[in-house]
Parts: structure tokens; sequence; C-alpha cells
């Protein structure tokens, strides 16, 4: 299912450009012929009980709860408010996905569509809070990255695989800054990224995760 939502606002933009874009995907999503296919597309689940319509979706560990047809979001069994750029990304994500299979083949950001035009941005507010953050002892990467069940992987001096979405993981890579080289980091994804998230959301979700990951280390 090809995606043509209102790409989600920068943070620096207002409430009413979030509002504007969360109204958008809500209808869109109200309005897909067979949702059913298209929570089998995103790993979601898909129910019609006695209460009506619902889909129930994993995003960053915790799982959230999408009735039908109004599309309200709420978290399963926590009445915690969810933020708007949050509410935006797990509709852009049902709205995007196309049940694509796994390359199992990680690329860099700058191989998305459009992805060198956004790379500086990208580098700035997803990496560079990382490497600020983690870059002096990147294995405290892995630790806090369990908070939001992120898993071991093999690249640099430290990596984590993180699952945002069912078929959207993230892996993040540091290396050690040492008296030669400064510290560096990146953000490698699933060459299929793209069937399940616009390459601007794709800014936003990493954004996301990098200052959960530094919030989590900062509060121990």
């Amino acid at each position: 299912m090809e995606s043509k939502h209102l790409s989600l606002p920068r943070r620096e933009n207002t409430g009413p450009a979030n509002s504007l874009a969360y109204r958008l995907a809500r209808q869109q999503l109200a309005g897909i012929p067979d949702i059913e296919e298209q929570c089998r597309n995103s790993g979601a689940q898909y129910s019609l009980g006695n209460s009506g319509k619902s889909i129930v979706i994993q995003y960053l560990s915790r799982t959230y709860l999408i009735t039908l047809p109004d599309v309200e979001i709420s978290l399963m069994d926590n009445p915690e408010e969810i933020s708007v750029r949050d509410r935006i990304l797990i509709l852009h994500y049902l709205l995007t996905a196309r049940g694509t299979p796994p390359a199992n083949k990680l690329i860099a950001f700058h191989e998305l569509p459009e992805g060198s035009v956004y790379y500086p941005t990208f580098a700035k507010r997803t990496i560079q809070p990382l490497v600020d953050n983690f870059g002096s002892d990147p294995a405290l990467l892995l630790p806090v990255s369990r908070k939001l069940d992120g898993q071991k992987a093999d690249y640099g001096d430290a990596a984590v695989a993180i699952i945002a979405f069912p078929r959207v993981p993230i892996t993040i890579v540091l290396w050690r800054g040492d008296n030669e080289f400064p510290a560096r980091g990146n953000v490698l994804f699933d060459a299929t990224i793209s069937h399940y998230l616009p390459t601007e959301d794709v800014t936003v979700l990493c954004e996301t995760i990098s200052w959960r990951l530094v919030g989590l280390k900062r509060s121990g």
C-alpha cells in the first residue's frame, strides 16, 4: 500500500502542524477498505469483538490499542498520555506498511529515498546525541537499550538492535573515541525500511529512540 499521508512535522513546528498531520492520518486509517489485510502487512493484530473493531500494535517495547472507527490510540493497561508525535508515527507506520519480508541487509540513512538530502538533519538529531552521551563508554548502550528490548549486535565497539515496530528493526552502532579520533556513531536499517516508513518519519523515529536512550541513561 502506497502511503500518501502528510509528513510528520519537525520538532520545531507548532502544534497546529502536528494536529493536521494527526487528523489526516486518522482519516486515512479509518478509510482503508481492508484494514485486516493492512494489519497483516504491518505485523499488528486486528480484532473484531463485542466491543467493536480494534488494532493492537507494538511500538518501542510497549503495547498500544487503536479503536475503530474513531481511531483513538491508548496504551494497553496504562492511562499515560501519548504524545501526538508518537500517535502520528504509529498511524504512519500502519498506513505505509506493505508487508515486504525482511531483506536481512543493512543500509545507512543516505541510502534511503532523499536520504542524502536529509542526512545532515538526521545526524544532528539522532546520531550526535548518542555519540555525546555514549561515545566515551559505548558499552553502556547495551544495558540501557534493554529497557527498550534492545539486543546486542556485532558491529563497532558496541551495537544494539531495537525493534521499533514489528517490521522495523533499528541498529545503532558506536565507536569509542581516542586521542586520534573522536567517538563516532551510525544508525542502520533493514533495506525494506522505506516499505514501512517515509524517510522523514525515519528521522523522527530515530530521534525518538536516541532521546529515550539518553533519558534512560541519565535516569539510571
